[in-house]
Protein backbone atom coordinates (compact mmCIF):
# COMPACT_ATOMS: atom_id res chain seq x y z
CA UNK A 1 0.00 0.00 0.00
CA UNK A 2 2.92 2.48 0.70
CA UNK A 3 4.76 1.28 -2.64
CA UNK A 4 1.29 2.70 -4.45
CA UNK A 5 1.16 6.01 -2.59
CA UNK A 6 4.59 6.49 -3.48
CA UNK A 7 4.13 5.76 -7.21
CA UNK A 8 1.26 7.63 -7.32
CA UNK A 9 2.69 10.99 -5.36
CA UNK A 10 5.54 10.52 -8.21
CA UNK A 11 3.53 10.09 -11.16
CA UNK A 12 1.41 13.44 -10.34
CA UNK A 13 4.98 15.14 -8.98
CA UNK A 14 6.40 14.15 -12.47
CA UNK A 15 2.38 15.53 -14.25
CA UNK A 16 2.80 18.96 -12.44
CA UNK A 17 6.60 19.47 -13.62
CA UNK A 18 5.82 18.49 -17.18
CA UNK A 19 2.98 21.33 -17.14
CA UNK A 20 3.42 24.71 -19.00
CA UNK A 21 2.48 28.04 -17.99
CA UNK A 22 1.73 29.03 -21.15
CA UNK A 23 -1.70 29.93 -22.54
CA UNK A 24 -1.67 28.51 -26.16
CA UNK A 25 -5.02 31.10 -26.55
CA UNK A 26 -3.89 33.99 -25.54
CA UNK A 27 -2.36 36.38 -28.67
CA UNK A 28 1.22 37.72 -27.53
CA UNK A 29 1.28 40.26 -30.62
CA UNK A 30 -0.64 43.80 -29.82
CA UNK A 31 -1.65 45.66 -32.89
CA UNK A 32 -0.44 49.23 -32.85
CA UNK A 33 -0.73 49.88 -36.47
CA UNK A 34 -3.92 52.07 -35.75
CA UNK A 35 -6.09 50.09 -37.61
CA UNK A 36 -8.72 48.22 -35.60
CA UNK A 37 -9.54 44.64 -36.15
CA UNK A 38 -12.28 45.31 -38.58
CA UNK A 39 -10.48 47.84 -40.84
CA UNK A 40 -9.27 46.45 -44.04
CA UNK A 41 -5.61 47.67 -45.50
CA UNK A 42 -4.55 47.70 -48.83
CA UNK A 43 -4.53 44.76 -51.03
CA UNK A 44 -7.38 43.82 -49.24
CA UNK A 45 -5.74 42.23 -46.23
CA UNK A 46 -7.33 43.06 -42.67
CA UNK A 47 -3.42 43.40 -41.27
CA UNK A 48 -2.31 45.78 -44.44
CA UNK A 49 0.63 43.18 -45.30
CA UNK A 50 1.27 43.07 -49.06
CA UNK A 51 1.00 39.27 -50.06
CA UNK A 52 3.94 37.60 -50.92
CA UNK A 53 5.22 37.01 -54.34
CA UNK A 54 5.64 33.48 -55.68
CA UNK A 55 7.49 34.18 -59.17
CA UNK A 56 11.00 32.44 -59.61
CA UNK A 57 11.71 34.95 -61.75
CA UNK A 58 10.99 38.29 -59.77
CA UNK A 59 13.99 36.93 -57.12
CA UNK A 60 16.53 36.26 -60.04
CA UNK A 61 16.00 39.54 -61.62
CA UNK A 62 16.09 40.97 -58.13
CA UNK A 63 19.91 41.00 -58.07
CA UNK A 64 23.16 41.35 -59.88
CA UNK A 65 23.15 39.06 -63.19
CA UNK A 66 25.68 36.15 -63.16
CA UNK A 67 26.88 36.74 -59.28
CA UNK A 68 26.47 33.90 -57.40
CA UNK A 69 24.50 34.50 -53.92
CA UNK A 70 25.20 31.37 -51.90
CA UNK A 71 28.15 30.99 -49.71
CA UNK A 72 28.74 27.74 -48.11
CA UNK A 73 30.76 26.28 -45.01
CA UNK A 74 32.68 23.62 -43.22
CA UNK A 75 31.42 21.63 -40.65
CA UNK A 76 30.39 23.60 -37.30
CA UNK A 77 32.16 26.96 -39.00
CA UNK A 78 30.69 30.04 -39.55
CA UNK A 79 34.02 31.32 -41.01
CA UNK A 80 33.73 32.63 -44.90
CA UNK A 81 36.37 30.98 -47.19
CA UNK A 82 38.42 33.14 -49.58
CA UNK A 83 36.93 30.76 -52.27
CA UNK A 84 33.86 32.96 -51.50
CA UNK A 85 35.56 36.28 -51.79
CA UNK A 86 34.67 36.95 -54.98
CA UNK A 87 31.22 36.38 -54.35
CA UNK A 88 30.91 38.77 -51.57
CA UNK A 89 32.82 41.25 -53.77
CA UNK A 90 30.46 40.89 -56.41
CA UNK A 91 27.09 41.34 -54.08
CA UNK A 92 28.80 43.89 -52.53
CA UNK A 93 29.55 46.19 -55.53
CA UNK A 94 25.72 45.77 -56.70
CA UNK A 95 24.65 46.85 -52.99
CA UNK A 96 26.76 50.04 -52.75
CA UNK A 97 25.52 51.00 -56.67
CA UNK A 98 21.90 50.18 -55.74
CA UNK A 99 21.53 51.61 -52.21
CA UNK A 100 17.88 51.40 -52.27
CA UNK A 101 17.99 47.71 -52.61
CA UNK A 102 17.57 45.69 -49.30
CA UNK A 103 19.56 41.64 -49.19
CA UNK A 104 18.55 39.25 -46.60
CA UNK A 105 21.95 36.68 -45.69
CA UNK A 106 19.25 33.40 -44.50
CA UNK A 107 21.99 31.26 -42.46
CA UNK A 108 21.24 27.37 -42.64
CA UNK A 109 22.79 24.40 -41.23
CA UNK A 110 23.01 20.84 -41.56
CA UNK A 111 20.62 18.27 -39.48
CA UNK A 112 23.07 17.69 -37.09
CA UNK A 113 22.65 19.36 -33.27
CA UNK A 114 20.11 20.54 -31.72
CA UNK A 115 17.34 23.25 -32.71
CA UNK A 116 18.75 25.84 -31.04
CA UNK A 117 22.50 25.27 -31.59
CA UNK A 118 21.77 25.21 -35.33
CA UNK A 119 19.94 28.47 -35.27
CA UNK A 120 23.01 30.10 -33.04
CA UNK A 121 25.07 28.25 -35.95
CA UNK A 122 22.70 29.48 -38.63
CA UNK A 123 22.71 33.48 -37.20
CA UNK A 124 26.58 33.55 -36.72
CA UNK A 125 26.96 32.36 -40.63
CA UNK A 126 24.16 35.24 -41.74
CA UNK A 127 26.19 37.50 -39.76
CA UNK A 128 29.46 36.61 -41.00
CA UNK A 129 28.15 37.20 -44.72
CA UNK A 130 26.45 40.76 -43.27
CA UNK A 131 30.35 41.73 -41.67
CA UNK A 132 32.20 40.99 -44.54
CA UNK A 133 29.51 42.68 -47.10
CA UNK A 134 29.72 45.86 -44.66
CA UNK A 135 33.55 45.57 -44.43
CA UNK A 136 33.48 45.93 -48.34
CA UNK A 137 31.46 49.55 -48.07
CA UNK A 138 27.10 48.23 -47.58
CA UNK A 139 25.45 49.88 -45.83
CA UNK A 140 24.50 47.97 -42.86
CA UNK A 141 20.63 49.29 -43.29
CA UNK A 142 20.35 47.68 -46.99
CA UNK A 143 21.02 43.97 -44.93
CA UNK A 144 18.62 41.92 -42.65
CA UNK A 145 20.88 38.65 -41.33
CA UNK A 146 18.34 35.70 -40.12
CA UNK A 147 19.16 32.35 -39.55
CA UNK A 148 16.72 29.02 -40.39
CA UNK A 149 19.01 26.23 -38.68
CA UNK A 150 18.13 22.93 -39.94
CA UNK A 151 14.52 24.34 -40.91
CA UNK A 152 14.91 24.70 -44.95
CA UNK A 153 17.59 22.17 -45.84
CA UNK A 154 18.46 22.62 -49.30
CA UNK A 155 18.39 18.84 -49.75
CA UNK A 156 17.11 16.32 -47.97
CA UNK A 157 19.13 13.12 -46.86
CA UNK A 158 22.41 12.30 -44.83
CA UNK A 159 25.63 11.86 -45.30
CA UNK A 160 28.79 14.74 -46.07
CA UNK A 161 27.56 15.67 -49.57
CA UNK A 162 24.18 16.40 -48.50
CA UNK A 163 25.04 18.05 -45.06
CA UNK A 164 27.79 20.01 -47.49
CA UNK A 165 25.14 21.67 -49.31
CA UNK A 166 22.46 22.49 -46.20
CA UNK A 167 25.71 24.50 -44.28
CA UNK A 168 25.46 27.73 -46.21
CA UNK A 169 24.18 31.33 -46.33
CA UNK A 170 21.78 32.50 -48.92
CA UNK A 171 21.96 36.19 -50.00
CA UNK A 172 18.06 36.80 -51.26
CA UNK A 173 17.17 40.43 -52.60
CA UNK A 174 14.06 42.14 -51.93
Amino acid sequence: MLKRTIYSLAIVALIAGCSSGTKLNDTPVVDRSGAGSGQMGQNGSASGVAPVSIDPNAQNAAGPVGVARIVYFGYDSYSVQPEFQSLIEGNARFLKANPQRRVSIEGHTDERGGREYNLALGQKRSEAVRRALTLLGVNDSQIEAVSFGKEKPAVTGSGESVWAQNRRAEITYR
